[in-house]
């Protein structure tokens, strides 16, 4: 849920030493001239993680007081690490559709299915059991409708399943899956995704084998659609704004950036409202009234995010399952740098 303008979080103090140019030489979390020795209780207090949009599909928040290293890192594990379920391997028993068999098999792959891959196991190479292998079977055959007049052109009126769905994907349970599975049951997670059309006498029958694995193999395994962030902006006023052009200034930015209020004097003056709209697009210094009147700059650890899930996951599990895996890397690491000093 967003932040109301009351709540202190919203209001993060920004220290001068926040604010700058993010491209440079320097390696991560070293500034000239600064002190940023690592000091836990000092990041404990500077980290703010806030949520600010929470949809069914899409999270957008805030994070704060970390280096752009982590921040990316989150971004590339949500890409490529999180785990998803998807299908690897199609056995084509009749395809009499115009699509080839290898090209319905990838459009398959890419079907997102809601399978909760954290009750699956990684497929070990030999033979398929319950625990690694899921089987989907789309069985499809296309025929005439009788009694439709010869006039109609209309395919769903004239013929029987015309339009093969991704919803026709029917889940085989093998073993203990019913009960695994009974609260959700394993299907493509939107049912409308046209996979191929027929036209009378032709079928498709595909028996498909799903199994879990990582974008980084192959894309159909991404958990998200989109996994981005960018800078808060951060608009410097360096001087009042002549009240003949507030109107044209407040023009140069996208609505709700900036305002003109009445200050404590009845005089209209120009303020910064919202810089989360700002899209940066440096508008304002192509006309030379406002010269040195303006700074466009942006703060260097404030983070705004947004995720989306394609839907195998709920948009507000998805960062925590991004850190347990970063947190099972810093671990695998800890753990080995102890063995080869133990070992030295």
């Amino acid at each position: 849920m967003p932040l109301s303008n009351d709540d202190p979080r919203r209001h993060v103090q920004v220290l001068p030493e926040r604010i700058g140019n993010v491209a440079g030489s320097d390696f991560p979390g070293h500034y000239p001239g600064e002190d940023h020795s690592w000091n836990l209780t000092k990041f404990k207090e500077n980290l703010v993680c806030s949520i600010q949009r929470l949809t069914p599909s899409i999270i957008e928040f805030d994070l704060v007081g970390v280096d752009a290293s982590i921040a990316n890192a989150i971004r590339r594990v949500l890409i490529a690490e999180v785990p998803t379920v998807a299908i690897e391997e199609c056995y084509v028993w009749n395809n009499t559709s115009i699509m080839q068999d290898e090209v319905l098999a990838h459009r398959l792959g890419l079907v997102p299915l809601n399978v909760d891959p954290r009750q699956m196991s990684y497929y070990s190479g030999k033979t398929p059991t319950e625990r690694d292998t899921m089987v989907f079977d789309l069985r499809v055959r296309c025929d005439r409708v009788i009694g439709v007049p010869l006039t109609e052109t209309d395919p769903k009126m004239k013929y029987y399943d015309s339009n093969v769905y991704s919803g026709m994907l029917d889940w085989k349970p093998s073993g203990g899956q019913e009960d695994r599975f009974r609260k959700k049951r394993p299907a493509p997670v939107d049912s409308d995704i046209l996979l191929l059309k027929l036209r009378p006498g032709q079928m498709v029958d595909f028996h498909c084998f799903a199994r879990k694995g990582i974008g980084a193999d192959h894309a159909k395994f991404s958990p998200v659609a989109t996994a981005s962030y960018r800078l808060l902006p951060h608009i410097i006023l360096r001087g009042p704004i002549p009240r003949e052009h507030q109107d044209k200034f407040q023009k140069c930015f996208p609505p709700g950036v900036i305002e003109i209020e009445q200050d404590g004097h009845g005089e209209p003056q120009v303020v910064v409202k919202n810089p989360r709209k700002d899209t940066v697009s440096r508008e304002v210094l192509r006309h030379p009234e406002f010269q040195d009147l303006v700074q466009l700059t942006r703060i260097r650890d404030h983070f705004i995010f947004k995720v989306e899930s394609v839907g195998q996951y709920d948009p507000q599990d998805l960062v925590p399952e991004a850190i347990k895996i970063l947190l099972n890397k810093i671990t695998a690491v800890e753990d080995s740098l102890d063995k080869l000093f133990t070992t030295a």
